[in-house]
């Protein structure tokens, strides 16, 4: 029997609502209201409810102005790496943190939109209709990133059905090769000829999170995740350290993608990145290519030299937490100095009409401070909702 589209969405929607919010539960039962356990984050230095206000309001300047596309009987907004892919991961550990007893509105549309998406694969409008494969493979990956999540924080033993139709997309737009065709518009870290092996990375973040599925004894009777895991295996040793780092994340969710040496090695160079201030920066984890094939290799545009040498939110607490989700205890040195870097560098700003408190991180291909492309203050922060989603997931307890 056939399910709508419509259905699906109010099904997973209503498990959401009804899996974390026990407190209104309660109170519409009569029953006394269960104590919300928050964790203590105001007193560690810098303030969660703000990194919420922050990733909420940029979430929702994100459906307001990003690029619409036509799903189902209306449209949904394009899925994007910098903005929506963090908030996903961190916005309901932040949620839980801070003791909110319901999604944010911005999850709850997000979930809706991805559903949407997944549940009309054969008939919406791809992302860019002049890159049908990079916009068919990116996608894929996203949208299982973003479900599989969602299953994982429901507690299922197994994939819900949107995720379950996500998964069947995501293999049947699997290259030969092992990975997905990923948009290409030379720009770093996310689009452009290095981007590939991340994308490879989060889908296999993605499978690893499904419930129940890759430990299957039957899971891979075709060979697929096979073919991820050689993929990944083959290319680390030539990636730079920006997707070698994606890439051990991706060893913690799927087995045999790293070896235990090569988490140490990579763990040994990235301690040898780390920035006398306890920071790191996101452009010395490159080198980037800007869809180049010789050098030298320039952006599209000239990015701010100067703020691209300090340290960043971006680059600290993404290699903050995957060294943290490695298992490196939380009293080893680098870790500590982070930490520190982290709680320090939570800072005001100010973009036309909104006020914020949230991590910094500058753009590797543009100068966005000074006009940049186009001239639109709001992209300005493209990197800095990246850097925020991160730093939140590195000062946080691991869900």
């Amino acid at each position: 029997m056939k399910t709508s589209p419509q259905l699906v969405t109010i099904g997973i929607l209503a498990a959401l609502l009804g899996r974390a919010t026990p407190a209104l539960a309660a109170q519409a039962s009569g029953q006394a209201v269960p104590p919300v356990s928050a964790v203590p984050v105001a007193a560690a230095g810098w303030d969660a409810r703000a990194a919420a206000k922050y990733l909420d309001e940029r979430m929702g300047l994100w459906f307001e102005k990003a690029d619409k596309l036509r799903t189902d009987q209306g449209s949904t907004s394009c899925v994007s790496c910098h903005t929506e892919v963090p908030y996903a991961l961190a916005r309901p550990v932040l949620r839980k943190a801070i003791g909110e007893t319901k999604p944010a509105p911005q999850e709850i549309r997000l979930l809706d939109e991805t559903v949407r998406r997944v549940s009309t694969y054969d008939t919406h409008g791809v992302l860019y209709e002049d890159k049908d494969e990079q916009s068919r493979g990116t996608e894929a990956v996203l949208n299982l990133l973003i479900l599989a999540g969602e299953d994982a924080r429901q507690g299922r033993r197994e994939a819900s059905e949107p995720t379950r139709k996500a998964l069947q997309e995501l293999w049947k737009q699997q290259r030969p090769e092992g990975n997905w065709n990923w948009l290409d518009f030379a720009n770093e870290p996310y689009e452009s000829a290095d981007s590939p092996c991340y994308g490879a990375a989060l889908a296999a973040i993605a499978v690893g999170t499904v419930p129940g599925y890759a430990s299957a004894p039957d899971a891979d009777a075709p060979g697929h995740i096979a073919r991820l895991r050689d993929y990944l295996n083959r290319r680390y040793p030539g990636e730079n350290l920006y997707n070698r780092v994606w890439v051990l994340l991706a060893s913690i969710r799927l087995n045999g993608v790293l070896t235990r040496e090569q988490r140490d090695a990579l763990t040994a160079r990235l301690e040898g990145q780390q920035n006398p201030d306890g920071g790191w920066s996101l452009y010395s984890l490159g080198p980037w290519t800007w869809s180049r094939t010789d050098p030298p290799f320039r952006p599209n545009g000239k990015p701010d030299a100067s703020l691209l040498a300090r340290s960043d939110g971006y680059a600290t607490g993404l290699v903050t937490y995957a060294l943290r989700q490695a298992g490196l205890p939380s009293g080893h040195p680098a870790l500590k100095k982070a930490t520190a870097w982290l709680e320090a560098n939570q800072l005001e700003c100010e973009i036309e009409q909104d006020h914020w408190k949230c991590w910094r991180t500058y753009s590797l291909n543009y100068d966005r401070e000074h006009g940049g492309q186009r001239g639109q203050p709001w992209k300005r922060m493209f990197m800095s909702d990246a850097a925020t989603a991160f730093a939140v997931l590195a000062l946080l307890p691991s869900d």
